[in-house]
C-alpha cells in the first residue's frame, strides 16, 4: 500500500493545474471584454483622424500670437509684396 500516496498527490496537482488554467481563462476573457471591439463597421470614421482635412493646416499658434496666415500668391504674378 505504499503506492497510494503518490497518486493522491498527483491528483491534487492536476486539480490545482485545472483551477489555475480556468482562472487564467477567466482573466483573459475579462481583459478582452474590457478592450472592446477592434473592428469598425462600414462607413464609420477612424476617431483618431476624424476631422482632418488634406492639405496645408492652419498654424496652431496663430490665434495666440495674432499672426495672420500667409495668403497664397496668384499665378499671374500681379500681386506685389509690400517692402
Amino acid at each position: 500500500m505504499a503506492n497510494t500516496r503518490p497518486s493522491v498527490n498527483k491528483r491534487r496537482k492536476e486539480a490545482n493545474r485545472r483551477e489555475k488554467k480556468a482562472a487564467k481563462a477567466e482573466k483573459r476573457a475579462a481583459r478582452s471584454a474590457d478592450k472592446g471591439p477592434k473592428l469598425r463597421g462600414p462607413g464609420e470614421d477612424d476617431p483618431d483622424i476624424a476631422g482632418i482635412v488634406p492639405g496645408p493646416q492652419p498654424l496652431p499658434w496663430a490665434e495666440f500670437a495674432d499672426i495672420e496666415p500667409e495668403e497664397e500668391e496668384s499665378d499671374d504674378g500681379s500681386e506685389e509684396k509690400p517692402s
